[in-house]
């Protein structure tokens, strides 16, 4: 059997008094020299420590009722996911595939049927958690970050009773989220051995809350040389058919123009999607209208250059477009709704709009 000799130990106990020594200097420091290595603020803990865990570790306080959650699904949600969750072309449906077997095992038997037409998202997620994190931080599509957490519980209610998860009269709250963790379809279904998901890496979480001398934002973009812009077919035919962002139809030439940026600044923008940082095309990117709307392609909604062609010249085109951004509406363009936008005041609706049908 291995042994240490009394030289070894003492060598061990001189190393640990070493690091005490440098742990205590540390610290010393950094009460003599103000701002080097100085423990975190409270406040900027909070403004990076922004995920929802299985545990429910980072849950705010709060509650909401089906109830409450169906009128602001109505309002806020209906247009992209159907009145009752079913959605669109475009999405994916939230409810549907599960029963109340699936309730009592935690796995959605469904998932192994071939003839099952899709999945939605009560079969695939495990963890209400997971949900709630999901709809306060990324939704409405339109506006995230715009719902509060007593909104998002009564959200989350909602798309459990259309699951029949829970009754239509329940209240979900941080107090009793753990328990309907338990009836979760899925909860037993999730596994870490698909080789996707390695457990010691970074979290695929990150806060992007600036603490002190941030350098500005800088939008980073991509070109292709006229010769080689459709060596490989067109690459707007090549992308998702949702989302910010679309690559430009390669079977034409660089757009000369486009509304928001002049000349060649403007071609490179509608190329490269690097949206000028002030006036109304940063208003239409914070706003998160190209999560629609592409200069020159047709996502889920028309591009620009359609709507401003379709109204050119027609009188009142302002202020038609002015109350269909405010109220939604749909059946001009397809089928897929335009969400309302209620949350611009009518300074910015006013600006938007006629920067899409003038380009100023």
């Amino acid at each position: 059997m291995y042994k240490l000799d009394k030289f070894t130990i003492r060598l061990g106990f001189a190393a640990l008094i070493a690091f005490n020594t440098h742990l205590v200097f540390a610290q010393a420091n950094s009460v003599k020299y103000p701002g080097v290595g100085r423990v975190a603020t409270p406040a900027e803990v909070a403004a990076w420590d922004i995920d929802v865990r299985p545990d429910f570790k980072g849950l705010p306080k709060g509650s909401g009722s089906v109830e409450q959650g169906q009128t602001i699904w109505e309002s806020k949600c209906a247009n992209c996911h159907g009145v009752f969750g079913e959605s669109n072309e475009i999405f994916t449906p939230i409810a549907g595939g599960t029963t109340t077997d699936d309730i009592k095992t935690g796995k959605v038997a469904s998932l192994g049927d071939r003839k099952q037409p899709q999945r939605t998202t009560l079969m695939k997620v495990p963890t209400v958690s997971t949900l709630w994190d999901y709809i306060y931080r990324a939704m409405p599509w339109n506006a995230p970050r715009s719902l509060t957490p007593d909104d998002t519980y009564a959200l989350v209610a909602f798309i459990l009773s259309i699951g029949e998860i829970v009754p239509d009269d329940f209240v979900l709250s941080n107090t009793n989220i753990a328990d309907v963790q338990k009836k979760m379809p899925n909860r037993n279904g999730m596994t870490r051995k698909h080789g996707f998901w390695n457990v010691s890496d970074k979290p695929d979480v990150n806060g992007n809350a600036c603490m002190h001398n941030c350098v500005p934002f800088v939008q980073i973009g991509s070109t292709l040389p006229d010769f080689a812009r459709n060596a490989h077919g067109n690459i707007a035919e090549q992308n998702r058919l949702y989302g910010p962002y679309r690559g430009s139809d390669s079977t034409k030439p660089p757009i000369a123009k486009l509304p928001g940026v002049s000349g060649e600044g403007l071609a490179h923008a509608a190329d490269t999607h690097a949206i000028p940082t002030k006036g109304p095309a940063a208003l239409f990117k914070n706003e998160n209208c190209s999560a629609c709307h592409a200069p020159n392609a047709k996502l889920v909604g028309p591009s620009i250059a359609d709507i401003s062609a379709k109204y050119k010249g027609q009188s009142g085109a302002q202020e038609k477009l002015m109350a269909k951004v405010k109220s939604g509406g749909s059946g001009v363009w397809g089928a897929i709704p335009m969400p309302a936008q209620t949350q611009l005041s009518d300074e910015d609706r006013a600006t938007l709009v006629k920067w899409v049908l003038t380009g100023q």
